[in-house]
C-alpha cells in the first residue's frame, strides 16, 4: 500500500466511523427520491407513452432521473459535516500531519461515493420491485455515471464549505444552484414538454445531458450519442470540481 493510499484510507475510515455512529443520514438521503418514486411514479404511468423517452414504462423513465437527483442533492450537502469538523478543530489537527492535502479530500469523497452507492442500490432495487425494466449492464453503467456526478458534487460541496465556513451562507447558495438544475435538467419531466425558450435554456445545463445519458443506458441504448455526451459532461464536471476542492484544501492548509 502506497503512502498516499494509506493517507486516503485513514481519512476514509474515520469518515465511515462517523457515518456508522449515525446511519440515519443515509436513510434521510434516500427518502426524497423514494417518495418521488412511490408517489410521482403512478402519476406518470398514463403520460409516459406521450414522451419521446424510448420507453413506455414510467419507472424506467423516472428512476434514472431520481438517481441523478440523488447524486446531486445528497452529495451537495456533504460539506455541512466538513464545516462542523472545521469548527471542532479536526481540519486544524489534520493540517499538522504530513498527509497530502488532496488525500484529505479523496478520503472524504470515498465515503460520500460509497454512501451514494448504497443509496443508489436501494433506489434501483425498489424500482425493479415496483415494475422498472432495464438491462443489468445498462443499469450498472447508469449507476457508475451517477457515482461520478456524486463525486463531483461532493467535491464542490467540500470546497464551498471550506470557502464559506458557515452553514448560513452555504445553505442558500446550494438552494440557488439546485433549483434551476432541478427544473432544467429534466429529472422529473422531459424538457420537450416545456416552451421553446425553456428548452433552449436547458441546452446550457450539463446535467440535462447526464440525465439523458442515464435514461438511455437504462433502456439499453448504450450506443446512443447522448450516452457519450452525458458521460463526458459527468467526467468534465468531476475534474473541475476535484480541481476546485483540491485547490481549496491546499489553500486552507497553506
Amino acid at each position: 500500500m502506497t503512502t498516499y493510499v494509506r493517507e486516503c484510507s485513514v481519512v476514509f475510515r474515520r469518515q465511515i466511523r462517523m457515518n456508522l455512529r449515525n446511519p440515519a443520514w443515509v436513510l434521510i438521503g434516500i427518502m426524497q427520491p423514494v417518495l418521488y418514486l412511490l408517489l410521482f411514479g403512478p402519476l406518470l404511468k398514463p403520460l409516459v407513452s406521450q414522451f419521446d423517452a424510448g420507453t413506455d414504462n414510467a419507472y424506467t423513465f423516472l428512476v434514472p432521473g431520481l438517481l441523478v437527483q440523488l447524486g446531486m442533492f445528497g452529495a451537495f450537502f456533504a460539506g455541512f459535516s466538513l464545516i462542523g469538523e472545521w469548527r471542532e478543530g479536526v481540519i486544524e489537527a489534520e493540517r499538522v500531519t504530513p498527509a497530502a492535502r488532496s488525500a484529505l479530500l479523496v478520503g472524504r469523497l470515498s465515503r460520500d461515493v460509497l454512501q451514494l452507492f448504497v443509496q443508489a442500490m436501494i433506489l434501483v432495487g425498489l424500482g425493479y420491485v415496483i415494475g422498472m425494466r432495464g438491462p443489468i449492464g445498462g443499469v450498472a453503467l447508469g449507476v457508475l455515471i451517477t457515482l461520478i456526478v456524486g463525486g463531483a458534487c461532493a467535491a464542490a460541496s467540500n470546497a464551498l464549505a471550506l470557502s464559506t465556513k458557515s452553514e448560513d451562507v452555504m445553505a442558500p447558495v446550494i438552494n440557488i444552484v439546485m433549483m434551476p438544475v432541478l427544473l432544467l435538467s429534466g429529472i422529473l419531466l422531459p424538457m420537450t414538454l416545456g416552451a421553446e425558450w425553456l428548452q433552449r435554456l436547458s441546452d446550457f445545463m450539463p446535467f440535462r445531458y447526464i440525465v439523458d445519458a442515464v435514461r438511455a443506458v437504462f433502456t439499453g441504448n448504450v450506443g446512443d450519442g447522448t450516452v457519450l455526451w452525458g458521460t463526458t459532461s459527468a467526467v468534465a464536471i468531476f475534474v473541475l470540481a476535484f480541481w476546485w476542492g483540491t485547490a481549496v484544501f491546499r489553500k486552507e492548509n497553506a
